[in-house]
């Protein structure tokens, strides 16, 4: 229903790029062309700065741009609630999940939401906690997950699950590390951890500074950008890595990995539901309210109760 020449000024403000709205949208080029020349002929004005291959917004892009993500957004939230007149759920829902949720929570639970809900279209982007909650400031997506324990406050955060990240080694190569380690010997371990910007570094961060410790005490040997890259080089390496009890479950169970533990220190956090303030789209809220409900039918471990209404 709405104006598809808005969307196509969306994609190409967002991407900076004719020929990455063209592929966005499935459209010719020089029929993305032809909508911004449209809509610069409406409005009397440039909307896009042209050098050579490269595109910049004018100031009239960019007040177009900050009117368009309102009005597209108001568009989905429509087709959303006439349809619930129907008792019917469509439209598109836009995800944002940092890694470890995306990899271990939420393939289950979308595997259920797309079958209850055919008619839904999904698209999901999976980063960072820290990419996350930009992708929501810039409205890229209409809902986020993330991990961190870090707040943004211009964002609304509502937990979901309690996880606790845990110090692991390979069962056959880091059998020389012991099943128990004091303070002092944990921050002697060779360590793999994740990258800067994501939850889970932000979380070990936390805790070790309620200690008087700082990340810079550890014995850091690599920074890897997913747990799965954690995963794989303990498998062939004597250094421990610190990841999500959630995303080692078949690891510890058939015994190819175990648990260091350290007593005296604990890295606790949430998961967490992150929207903009005040912009929660329908279809957003009707996905958080089936994610409660899966954790509590499914009896997921750490799941942390909804609030009334929910």
């Amino acid at each position: 229903m709405s104006d598809f020449r808005l969307k196509v000024f969306y994609s190409v403000a967002k991407n900076l790029s004719f020929t990455k709205a063209s592929q966005e949208l499935f459209v010719s080029q020089p029929a993305i062309t032809k909508h911004i020349r449209e809509l610069e002929g409406m409005y009397q004005t440039r909307l896009f700065n042209r050098l050579g291959n490269r595109i910049s917004l004018t100031e009239a892009g960019q007040v177009m741009l900050e009117h368009c993500e309102r009005i597209l957004s108001e568009y989905r939230r429509l087709e959303y609630d006439m349809h619930l007149l129907h008792n019917e759920y469509t439209g598109l829902l836009r995800l944002g999940a940092s890694t470890t949720i995306a990899q271990y929570i939420l393939p289950a639970v979308l595997a259920k939401f797309t079958e209850k809900f055919p008619k839904i279209q999904i698209s999901l982007i999976d980063t960072n906690s820290r990419n996350i909650e930009q992708a929501l400031q810039e409205h890229v997506i209409d809902l986020g997950m993330v991990e961190g324990v870090f707040r943004s406050p211009v964002l609304k955060y509502e937990p979901f699950l309690c996880d606790e990240l845990v110090t692991v080694v390979s069962a056959k190569v880091g059998e020389k590390v012991p099943e128990e380690l004091s303070v002092e010997e944990f921050t002697q371990l060779p360590l793999v951890l994740r990258e800067r910007g994501s939850g889970t570094l932000d979380t070990i961060e936390m805790a070790l500074a309620e200690r008087g410790l700082k990340l810079s005490s550890l014995k850091v040997k690599m920074n890897l950008g997913s747990t799965e890259s954690i995963k794989s080089f303990l498998r062939y390496s004597h250094c421990a890595g610190i990841v999500s009890v959630f995303s080692v479950y078949d690891e510890l169970e058939s015994g190819a990995f175990r648990i260091v533990e350290v007593p005296e220190m604990k890295f606790k956090r949430h998961f967490c539901f992150v929207s903009a303030l005040g912009q929660e789209e329908s279809g957003a809220l009707n996905f958080i309210r089936f994610m409660h409900h899966y954790l509590e039918e499914n009896k997921i471990p750490g799941r942390v109760c909804p609030k009334p209404g929910y």
